[in-house]
């Protein structure tokens, strides 16, 4: 995460990116759904991206393709083990969660947002 280059208002995630022989940095925004970035290169309309880790440099590729275009879809892993996936191709805006224990992660969010809302109703609770 990129707390110098915020996106949405919030610390982006930050990855290098390649097209082609340029290089540069992509920052994109960490809420998710969102399509909002940021970039120091040129990305062309439908130019599939390779993903670098900025750490180590490795390929952030996943053995999935695109069910839209055809495109590898890049992952991204979470230390719980939760990964997103998002299109390599710019413009494509197929992406997906996958949870590696969904008992927990349902109920780690219905701990934080339960509040929120009346859990027999799904209407937010107006206090």
């Amino acid at each position: 995460m990129d707390s110098e280059h915020l996106i949405d208002g919030y610390p982006s995630a930050r990855v290098i990116i390649q097209i082609g022989n340029k290089r540069g940095y992509l920052y994109l925004s960490s809420l998710y759904g969102s399509y909002n970035i940021a970039t120091d290169i040129h990305i062309p309309k439908d130019a599939i991206v390779v993903f670098f880790c900025p750490y180590c440099n490795s390929v952030l590729i996943s053995k999935n393709l695109c069910d839209k275009c055809g495109a590898p879809m890049v992952a991204f892993e979470f230390v719980g083990g939760s990964k997103i996936q998002i299109c390599s191709r710019k413009g494509c805006k197929k992406h997906f969660i996958e949870f590696e224990d969904l008992e927990k992660e349902i109920s780690a969010f219905y701990n934080v947002y339960s509040v929120f809302f009346n859990p027999l109703s799904g209407e937010k609770e107006v206090k």
